[in-house]
């Protein structure tokens, strides 16, 4: 204590001087108006400052909840039209069972294979959730694969960059159909084979989903024609498809889970059965 009161004796003069000088200021800023804006923008300015400091770590941090709400959101919006064949239509739920027909499960890539000929993900959502082999995956871009096996969950999908792999597509503008493969050789790009001849095909020509499969809805974008060239065997074309998806670089993706698809093969099924 005596410190202190000997800091004050020895430094009064300059104390004193800044007592007189706060209360000065104060004065100035109480009896002019010009004075008062300045100071109050001066403040307004410094905190703005930091409050924007303190808000961009926030949202940093905030990153990975916004991601999961933006995946959750964009799963909705997918299902909304998938759902209608008119977008400027409200969809309705189905009056029977009370559910949409097709529903999507958000899920994520924990592991990507995509250098080897019969490439797999693994997603971090299974049975517990619903998803079941045979079910469609995609995200924001396109395609991704179909749903291979499951645990309670996890699920592991077969890629697009699978050569075991076979989808149905179709030429966008003409809706010419074929058969969506990969010849092994580059992970940008995959096959559209017999593709008929009467077909108008060109480069940058839009591939979609078609509307033969169960697994997925139709017109879900693939790519894009890069080269056309005729199958020297079948006589049909091949045509390189650039894919719109960055299959080394899989984030979020979402899980389709279409209700009619059992009662679909079930009835395919018991026809082979009675042939």
């Amino acid at each position: 204590m005596q410190q202190i009161f000997n800091f004050i004796f020895k430094n009064s003069n300059r104390l004193l001087f800044l007592l007189l000088l706060v209360v000065s200021l104060l004065l100035t800023i109480q009896s002019h108006s010009y004075h008062r804006s300045k100071i109050i923008s001066s403040a307004n300015f410094f905190t703005g400052g930091i409050y924007e400091k303190i808000n961009n770590v926030n949202e940093y941090f905030s990153l990975k909840a916004q991601n999961e709400e933006l995946a959750v959101e964009n799963a909705r919006l997918k299902s909304l039209l998938f759902n209608t064949k008119d977008t400027t239509v409200i969809p309705t739920l189905d009056t029977v069972r009370g559910i949409k027909k097709t529903d999507i499960i958000v899920s994520k890539v924990i592991h990507n294979s995509y250098s080897v000929y019969e490439n797999f993900l693994t997603i971090n959502k299974g049975a517990a959730m619903g998803i079941k082999p045979k079910m469609g995956v995609i995200n924001s871009a396109g395609i991704v694969g179909i749903v291979d096996k499951t645990s309670k969950n996890y699920a592991t999908v077969i890629s697009i960059l699978n050569i075991e792999s076979k989808i149905n597509a179709k030429i966008k503008k003409s809706n010419h159909f074929g058969s969506l493969v990969w010849n092994g050789k580059s992970t940008g790009f995959v096959q559209l084979i017999d593709v008929p001849r009467l077909a108008g095909v060109r480069k940058g020509d839009t591939i979609v989903t078609g509307g033969e499969s169960i697994i997925f809805p139709e017109n879900i974008g693939i790519g894009t024609i890069e080269r056309v060239y005729t199958d020297d065997i079948t006589h049909y074309y091949t045509l390189d498809i650039k894919l719109f998806n960055d299959m080394t670089n899989l984030g979020h993706v979402y899980v389709i889970k279409n209700k009619d698809a059992e009662e679909i093969t079930n009835l395919e099924n018991k026809n082979k059965k009675d042939e």
